[in-house]
């Protein structure tokens, strides 16, 4: 769990943060904007405790932006990964 909390703040440019409760044991998620998600995802999906990691885009002022309209940088998204984990 520590080699998880310290690679999460090596990584973090943006944080988000929220905790989802279940039956069987707590998950949070983090959310992180720092460049290429395809740079950004390997190395989460492989830390002991990761449950899942999501690609996908955070901020913006565009509804369902596409791949080409973020990388253009007009619509004030970033490329972001959520991990879901273990707490």
């Amino acid at each position: 769990m520590k080699k998880l909390m310290y690679m999460l703040a090596i990584l973090i440019t943006t944080f988000a943060a929220g905790a989802v409760m279940s039956a069987e044991k707590t998950r949070s998620e983090a959310i992180f904007a720092g460049g290429c998600f395809w740079c950004m995802e390997p190395p989460y999906s492989f830390l002991e405790g990761v449950i899942d990691v999501t690609a996908g885009y955070t901020g913006g002022h565009v509804d369902n932006p596409t791949y080409n309209q973020v990388s253009a940088g007009t619509t004030g998204h970033y490329e972001a990964v959520r991990i879901v984990y273990d707490a």
